[in-house]
């Protein structure tokens, strides 16, 4: 018979089970948590259920010392996971107790899946942000993960000897869930990529999880974006995937990397506007592909003594100029209008409105509608 404390237990489960794991750096925190609590002087055999139900309340009462608030059920939940196969292993191999007191006790209730969406006002923000900050990898590592729904940790180990760019597929051959993957790439993420300097091996991103960690909360503080974390992009990737209409659910599986189907439910939030289309159904197509274009652009509107321009900020051109506001204004509606239906008639490409990534004033901007009276 084998005798040891927790704390003894919580130290060989460490450094035999936690280090095999991925998220080992984390699991330390649990065990080192869970050693100093009243449990870790304690005999293994002697914990009962009602100990680990103390344990349980008293950890749901504290506060998280980086937050100040309350420690989520979530984090009660993985410490409690921890200490019940920590148990299963001593009753079935180490022979250090006779059963196993977590499985006797309710665990914390799971708290919602996160909603969290972006905003299209957030994503722009954020990727003029990330386009003129000085390390070029920050935007093309936010285009990738809106594009193909990786993690933080597989975007940041993606290697050049993994991707296919003729192909347009990442190999990721060490995930989360310890499967490997083969992701598709689209025409905005393999461009993201690219405009990294493509090499023969060797890292595609210059970035480790600390930096860009570090970087996206400066980010968020001088963009004023209150609760976005990196990994809702996932998020919001994956629901946007189900939102295209052609994927079903398996086909999204296989790009996110989701072994359980009902995990991956709670990330379809349809937005609401990319319903609109199936519910006009095929009325009017043709006149509401039209009206469907025909809205406002932004323009910087700039001022001098003897003329003013306007110049468009989702083409290239057309700048127009004149000799006071209103007529200036005037000829770029006509202008836009003009542009919008000779890019109908001849179906070219049309820049969706405010995708610009140029930092600029927002006082100097102004919303030129090519439909509003004159």
């Amino acid at each position: 018979m084998t005798e040891m404390t927790m704390a003894q237990a919580l130290d060989h489960y460490k450094t035999r089970v936690s280090i095999l794991k991925k998220g080992y750096a984390q699991e330390c925190y649990r065990v080192e948590q869970l050693s100093r609590s009243f449990l870790g002087p304690m005999n293994a055999r002697a914990v009962t259920s009602v100990d680990i139900a103390t344990y349980r309340d008293e950890r749901l009462l504290q506060k998280n010392q980086k937050t100040g608030k309350l420690l989520s059920p979530a984090t009660v939940r993985l410490e409690m996971s921890l200490l019940s196969n920590l148990f299963e292993l001593g009753r079935i191999e180490w022979g250090i107790c006779d059963d196993n007191p977590v499985l006797k006790v309710r665990k914390p209730k799971s708290p919602p899946g996160r909603e969290r969406r972006l905003t299209a006002r957030e994503e722009r923000l954020i990727l003029r942000y990330a386009h003129n900050h000085g390390n070029d990898s920050l935007y093309s590592i936010i285009v990738v993960a809106l594009e193909t729904a990786m993690r933080q940790g597989e975007i940041l180990g993606l290697r050049w000897e993994n991707i296919n760019l003729k192909a347009r597929v990442a190999h990721l051959p060490d995930t989360k869930n310890g499967t490997r993957r083969d992701v598709p790439l689209s025409l905005k993420a393999r461009d993201a990529i690219i405009r990294m300097g493509v090499e023969n091996t060797g890292q595609v991103f210059k970035y480790g999880s600390q930096g860009l960690k570090s970087t996206w909360r400066v980010m968020l503080q001088r963009l004023a974006i209150v609760d976005l974390h990196f990994h809702d992009l996932r998020h919001e990737a994956i629901s946007r995937l189900f939102e295209l209409g052609t994927l079903d659910m398996m086909e999204v599986a296989a790009i996110s990397g989701h072994k359980s189907l009902s995990m991956l439910k709670r990330y379809t939030h349809l937005k609401a506007q990319r319903l609109v289309k199936k519910l006009e159904g095929g009325k009017s197509k043709g006149r509401q592909v039209v009206i469907n274009h025909l809205i406002p652009y932004p323009a910087i509107l700039l001022q001098s003594e003897d003329h003013v321009t306007v110049r468009f900020l989702d083409f290239e051109e057309p700048v127009i100029t004149g000799a006071c506001k209103n007529t200036t204004l005037a000829a770029a509606q006509d202008r836009l209008l003009r542009r919008l239906m000779t890019a109908l008639r001849d179906a070219t490409p049309i820049p969706a409105p405010d995708q610009y990534l140029e930092l600029i004033e927002e006082a100097s901007v102004v919303m030129i509608d090519p439909l509003a009276a004159a």
